[in-house]
């Protein structure tokens, strides 16, 4: 290759590596890339008092009766979603028929896309921790506030986007569902591309309504830059299964935007920074107590 194009091809890349953030696991490209340490420098509200995710110390907890079960809606309908890499994750997008109220949130929400935090070679890779235990994966489903239509509009409300979690606990049997989302990620392996699941139904992957009363409520932000802190999350103390085989298999098929593996993709826990974490307790409770409720926590936080 000729020196000087060599070198103008070196110089793009460094440019891209300087731009760019990364987690922990891709930190290369000459220390040019951010890794989580350092977002903050480059996204200033990574830096902020209401980051996530966070480790939830149960005996801090509050148990709130405010904080009734949520309203799922499409989770049962079977539609196409599309799935891309974005690089740094691979994002299931999901239609505007999937929505969701309830649970104290303030208002009516709808599906924009989930996706998954894994680790490497079967290793623990969720975000949130649960008494300093690190789960070995992490769903998030996340949803848009009504109006807004888009999550760059949301971010503007402090609970303009209500995030699902879900931890996953290490089974001897498989995952009946998950095989096929590894197969699909299998067809996404590089930054952009994209491929199709026919006939899903996100009921297959999470559990019913009525399995659901029982979660934590906080505050937070999303865990990637720019960590828009507008999120009302909620982390369900129910666990869904994956096998080992499942867990290694998910965290082989893609490939960061530098190429890489796509391994340990999670962000450490964040201080709380005087935060309450709040523990659902089904009890009847007027509307108007809970709006209250809600309205008190987010001019608080």
């Amino acid at each position: 290759m000729d020196f000087s194009l060599y070198l103008l091809t070196l110089l793009s890349l460094l440019s891209q590596c300087s731009a760019q953030w990364c987690y922990q696991s891709q930190y290369s490209c000459d220390d040019t890339c951010r890794d989580p340490s350092r977002w903050a420098a480059q996204f200033p509200s990574c830096g902020g008092l209401r980051q996530s995710p966070i480790n939830i110390v149960t005996h801090k907890v509050h148990v709130n009766s405010a904080l009734p079960p949520l309203d799922f809606m499409g989770h049962t309908n079977r539609i196409n979603i599309t799935v891309e890499n974005m690089g740094h994750s691979a994002h299931f997008t999901l239609p505007q028929s999937v929505r969701l109220t309830g649970g104290a949130l303030p208002g009516h929400y709808r599906a924009a896309q989930f996706h998954f935090h894994w680790g490497v070679n079967g290793r623990p890779g969720s975000e949130h921790t649960i008494d300093g235990e690190r789960f070995p994966m992490e769903l998030h489903i996340v949803h848009i506030k009504e109006p807004y239509g888009s999550l760059a509009e949301a971010e503007h409300d402090m609970a303009g986007i209500a995030l699902l979690a879900f931890l996953f606990e290490e089974m001897t049997d498989d995952h009946p569902h998950i095989d096929t989302l590894i197969d699909a990620l299998g067809r996404v392996q590089n930054n952009g591309s994209t491929t199709v699941i026919p006939d899903f139904r996100l009921s297959d992957i999470i559990p019913s309504a009525k399995e659901l009363h029982s979660y934590y409520r906080y505050v937070g932000s999303m865990t990637t830059p720019g960590c828009e802190q507008a999120v009302a999350w909620t982390v369900f103390h129910k666990t869904l299964p994956i096998s080992n085989r499942q867990l290694v298999a998910i965290a082989q098929q893609c490939r960061f935007w530098t190429g890489q593996p796509m391994t340990d993709i999670f962000r450490p826990t964040q201080p709380l920074d005087g935060r309450v974490v709040y523990r659902s307790k089904a009890s009847a409770v007027l509307p108007g107590v809970i709006y209250v409720w809600l309205g008190v926590v987010l001019l608080i936080h």
